[in-house]
């Protein structure tokens, strides 16, 4: 990511769609020496991440006109981006009535359009008090912003607060003890941390404690001299001093044994270490990070774990939370390990709704690990196809099959839309012991009716998507073709 002028920071960032209000806005904001980035609702993080160095260089955000359920979706978004951007909605004092009550405290103020100077400048100048004031009510610290880990995919409450704790503690040079399920993603977090610290540009070298014969793990962390032993007939380095001015990984220590674990203790304090059958003292700066899906405390108490190595690893803990504790995270990881999997050209796949909502109430013993190998199996056994419920392996199935017969094409979507939009409108008659809906006594623009759904559902889907269309044509059974031409009928930007 390129850094920016000191001109270039503090800029605007509009959401907008069309082009010509745009230009309006863009020319009354620069003629008060504003810098301007313009940009559509589909990948406009993409952009914003693209153009500011840090969230925070966004001065504001300033929304155009949306539909009350596309703008309460965005301001949703723009919310979990960054909180600290104050939001300036385009379309007047009416357009607030729309929005719901606990995003309006991001609201600094309303714009007509056309804009003109003066309610331009109040609207500057109310942005710039709130962001101020929310600066002011930040920690003084060196936190860095939880959005740099995207690697951990999800927005439950407790990813969010996993990236928020991973903020506090990627730019120091403390010790990480990572805990969790095996599976979790322990290695994700010990590799996001080292990118984004200080030691970036140095090697990051894990090892497995576990995997390595006893006899062989002191070679494997220090290395050896030439005839140390039966089979050395070389000099070799170890992890430490491959790792040097990096940072050394040490997954699953509880499987460390207990020599081991007095020497490691030894490397953690004195910084030094010698080679298996060598007499130099190395000196070694690296930074420690552990990783174990034990409970050491239990471990200390057995006798199979030294306390004070557990002191001088556990100094900043990071506990990992199991799939089954997060399956809202299970779509957003889907959406994932499929995207890798196509990107390295092992095959896709799909799953549909039923299939995903059973898959929500699996225990997932395996966490993201077991999932990951879910999504490679049916790439395997059902490439390029859509996954139901009948074809997840049978301690998968916790949802009956709908074999997609009960609506989910746009067709149906949209007359079942239509049903619940007029249930809530029309005035309803008994028919047959049945309560059926009426059309409204001015009547109905069915055709037009229908064609605002249809828009909805594609600007929905494209959104869920990424604004990717060969995803979205499959998310609503459509062909890639047939949603590009409603795309080109309904005026909306292809990606």
């Amino acid at each position: 990511m390129r850094v920016l002028s000191e001109t270039e920071r503090g800029g605007i960032l509009l959401i907008e769609e069309s082009k010509r209000a745009c230009h309006d806005i863009s020319v009354v904001l620069g003629f008060l020496g504003e810098q301007v980035t313009a940009t559509e609702r589909a990948g406009w993080q993409n952009v914003a991440e693209a153009k500011f160095n840090d969230c925070s260089d966004v001065k504001l955000i300033l929304i155009g006109r949306y539909r009350s359920r596309t703008l309460d979706r965005l301001l949703q978004n723009v919310d979990e981006w960054y909180r600290g951007a104050p939001i300036i909605l385009i379309g007047g004092p009416d357009v607030l009535e729309d929005v719901p009550v606990i995003r309006r405290e991001r609201i600094t103020a309303t714009l007509p359009f056309p804009p003109t100077y003066q309610p331009v400048l109040d609207a500057l100048h109310k942005a710039k008090i709130y962001r101020e004031y929310y600066q002011r009510l930040q920690p003084r610290s060196n936190v860095r912003d939880y959005n740099m880990f995207r690697s951990l995919v999800g927005r439950s409450s407790s990813i969010r607060h996993i990236r928020d704790v991973m903020g506090q503690v990627a730019n120091t040079e403390v010790t990480v003890l990572i805990t969790g399920e095996s599976g979790t993603g322990k290695e994700v977090v010990a590799r996001n941390l080292h990118t984004n610290s200080p030691r970036a540009g140095k090697p990051f070298v894990p090892i497995n404690c576990g995997a390595i014969p006893p006899d062989l793990l002191e070679s494997e962390l220090f290395g050896h001299e030439k005839g140390a032993f039966t089979g050395a007939i070389a000099t070799r380095v170890g992890r430490f001093e491959l790792a040097e001015g990096g940072t050394l990984f040490l997954d699953e220590i509880g499987d460390m044994p207990l020599p081991m674990q007095v020497k490691l203790l030894r490397v953690l304090q004195e910084q030094t270490f010698e080679r298996v059958g060598g007499t130099r003292t190395l000196s070694t700066d690296v930074r420690i990070m552990a990783a174990t899906h034990k409970n050491l405390e239990d471990m200390i108490v057995e006798g199979s774990f030294r306390q004070d190595l557990y002191y001088r690893i556990n100094v900043f803990p990071i506990e990992m939370p199991a799939l089954r504790d997060r399956v809202d995270d299970i779509p957003f990881l889907l959406n994932e390990l499929i995207s890798r999997l196509e990107n390295e050209g092992r095959g896709s796949v799909r799953f549909n709704s039923s299939a995903i909502k059973s898959l929500k109430k699996h225990d997932w013993p395996g966490n993201v690990r077991e999932l990951a190998n879910l999504v490679e199996r049916m790439a395997i056994v059902h490439p390029h196809e859509v996954v139901g419920v009948s074809d997840l392996p049978l301690n998968m199935r916790h949802e009956p099959d709908d074999c997609n017969q009960n609506g989910d094409n746009i067709v149906d979507l949209l007359m079942e839309s239509a049903e619940r939009d007029a249930g809530q409108r029309c005035p309803e008659k008994a028919v047959n012991g049945k309560s059926v809906n009426l059309l409204p006594m001015h009547g109905l623009d069915l055709k037009g009716y229908l064609s605002n759904l249809e828009r909805d559902l594609i600007e929905q889907a494209l959104e869920d998507c990424d604004g990717v269309v060969a995803r979205a044509a499959e998310r609503l059974q459509i062909r890639r073709t047939t949603l590009v031409e409603k795309m080109r009928k309904y005026d909306m930007q292809k990606k």
